[in-house]
């Protein structure tokens, strides 16, 4: 599998680059550059407040007191970790839970909110790409790409609806799926799941925080979309915000597809050449979104995932330094579990 990951990530990298050399990295650069250094920085300002949204909406799902920093921490952990490192989105949901426990949430906590946060942000998704799909529909209603697309948003809705109830009432096989991606980062972690199946039951209880969690996820998912559309207007082109919303939409969607390939590494350049035609945004500008993006994504990823270490390195420092204080050496301090 880490073969493939590998792979599908070097694969990726060479088509995005095939593509920007065929439109011109010229053109591209251009196009790049118009947005200026200011339009960058509101940028950043943007994407750090919309993922404090969304440290937010996760923090919902866990019971007070709740330390919503320890909730937007783990969530800057978990996209950074998906969007610079070379993983898969599985990868990061591990590291962002981890990241939460770091300030002092419990492992059991993280695990079975990320599990139900993942899940009701990619409901949340649905509905952004349904969105985009009316769009579409009104604008270009003989398009086959539409037909399609909704056949694959039905077969994702059965499977998320599936995945929901299996978290509610069928935890046994769950708990040996979530015992396999735990252990490939933490060990020992198949003998210390069974509480994670009463806080998911727990969790599901909760109708209230889950719908207003659901509902402020479908928020965000339009706040990347007006992101987007910030961007555009920051390079000088005047596409609507509803075609930029249903672009964003349809990519967020092929890029679900492609999850198997590392930060959708050429997925994404050609995903936004696509769709974007459908709705007149030209390629060099669809390629120097994509571009600003990840330039994005690298600026408020690498310290966030720098923070993160130092964190760990601080807390195993402090165990050692407790490990061989000579009044607790009877009895040295153990790692903290994640769960």
């Amino acid at each position: 599998m880490r073969r493939f990951t590998i792979l599908a990530g070097i694969g990726g990298l060479l088509a995005g680059t095939v593509v920007i050399a065929y439109f011109g990295f010229g053109q591209v650069t251009r196009a790049l550059l118009a947005i200026g250094w200011g339009g960058f920085a509101a940028i950043l300002v943007y994407r750090l407040a919309a993922t404090s949204l969304l440290g937010f909406c996760w923090s919902l799902l866990a019971r007070p007191p709740v330390r919503r920093a320890a909730f937007v921490w783990g969530r800057l952990i978990r996209d950074s970790a998906a969007e610079v490192l070379p993983l898969s989105q599985v990868g990061g949901f591990v590291m962002g839970a981890r990241a939460a426990t770091l300030m002092g949430v419990s492992g059991t906590v993280a695990i079975a909110s990320t599990v139900v946060d993942v899940t009701l942000e990619a409901l949340g998704q649905m509905g952004y790409t349904a969105l985009g799909l009316s769009i579409m529909a009104a604008r270009q209603p003989t398009n086959r790409f539409i037909a399609w697309t909704i056949f694959g948003l039905c077969l994702a809705v059965l499977a998320l609806v599936a995945f929901a109830a299996m978290q509610r009432h069928g935890f046994g096989r769950l708990g040996r799926l979530l015992a396999l991606i735990a252990s490939h980062c933490f060990s020992d972690a198949v003998g210390r799941l069974a509480p994670v199946g009463e806080a998911l039951r727990d969790i599901w209880n909760r109708s209230g925080a889950l719908w207003l969690a659901g509902l402020l996820h479908f928020g965000a998912w339009i706040v990347s979309g007006v992101e987007a559309w910030l961007a555009l207007h920051f390079m000088g082109l005047g596409i609507g915000l509803a075609s930029v919303l249903a672009i964003e939409s349809l990519l967020h969607a092929i890029r679900s597809v492609a999850f198997a390939v590392p930060n959708a590494l050429g997925v994404q350049e050609g995903a936004y050449i696509l769709i974007g035609g459908m709705f007149g945004l030209p390629p060099e500008a669809a390629l120097a979104l994509s571009l600003l993006k990840r330039s994005r994504d690298l600026v408020i990823g690498a310290p966030a995932l720098l923070s993160w270490q130092l964190a760990e390195s601080g807390r195993l420092l402090a165990e050692r330094s407790a490990a061989l204080d000579p009044v607790k050496a009877g009895s040295p301090r153990r790692a903290k579990p994640f769960l």
